[in-house]
């Protein structure tokens, strides 16, 4: 009897950056998410493979299997996936600075954090080990799969979208992740109490977020009567707020691509509302 060769395994960093012709979205460890990517839907994010740097490669590679959640469609036991930890599902979070420095100052809260850019998973991952966080899980993906599919009713304790892609022009404000759509899909996967915390550099973003975020009776705004910090002219508003928005809470570090939107003349904006 002739004995088969095995068959080569790739490595999570060559999985996790890999993907066939034509497909929308980065192609992650379990290939069952392929139909549910290609589903005719539209996308509010762009696919961002990218060229890793060997130090992302390689974190990658040690800590995927420890870290990674495959965004496939299978339904996660939270409180496992987090040794009971209450959790929060940040989307987006770009090269993961803003992540590892929220992990790290507070250990109790777990972070669920979905993009489909591969390079800052491995950047995340490299943060993670070097602070030696435990409660983070990386999810690559599709974050609309993974609130679908994936997460059980009243499974969240908040919810995080900061700098999401403001889709600037008026063709495109249909890709804008928050959006009414969306927030109904959000809304049964937040536990009674959840925090919702939006944060964007891009002004008619932020006023689309505020007017999506008001109409729903199932969220209470925690800043209804503005932040206090004079972000318009005194003559708008001569308390110097703007009804709505949120000052900056000190556990939202600011990000190297926010301070680059405030030397560009943008104003940050900050939401917060409550789960009822």
């Amino acid at each position: 009897m002739t004995a088969t060769a095995p068959i080569p395994q790739q490595s999570p960093s060559a999985r996790l950056s890999a993907a066939p012709a034509a497909y929308p979205a980065p192609m992650y460890p379990h290939k069952a998410t392929e139909e549910q990517h290609r589903e005719r839907r539209i996308r509010s994010f762009q696919p961002r493979r990218g060229r890793m740097t060997n130090a992302q490669a390689s974190a990658l590679d040690r800590s995927w299997e420890t870290y990674g959640v495959p965004i496939d469609g299978t339904p996660l036991d939270l409180r496992e996936l987090f040794g009971g930890l209450p959790v929060t599902l940040e989307i987006g979070f770009g090269m993961g600075e803003t992540t590892a420095a929220m992990a790290a100052a507070d250990p109790s809260m777990g972070i669920l954090a979905a993009d489909v850019h591969t390079p800052g998973h491995g950047n995340l991952l490299g943060m993670l080990e070097r602070d030696g966080s435990q409660n983070v899980r990386l999810a690559a993906g599709d974050a609309v799969i993974l609130l679908r599919d994936m997460l059980p009713d009243a499974s969240l304790a908040g919810l995080r979208v900061y700098f999401a892609d403001p889709w600037p022009k008026p063709k495109h404000h249909k890709r804008r992740l928050v959006q009414a759509s969306f927030l109904d899909l959000v809304l049964p996967r937040l536990a009674p109490g959840a925090l919702v915390h939006c944060a964007t550099d891009w002004e008619p973003y932020a006023e689309q977020m505020l007017d999506v975020l008001s109409a729903s009776p199932e969220l209470e705004n925690l800043h209804p009567e503005g932040d206090g910090t004079g972000w318009l002219e005194p003559a708008d508003h001569p308390d110097g707020s703007i009804p709505g928005y949120a000052p900056r809470p000190d556990w939202r570090p600011v990000t190297k691509f926010e301070r680059a939107g405030i030397a560009k003349g943008h104003v940050v904006h900050d939401l917060l509302f409550r789960r009822r």
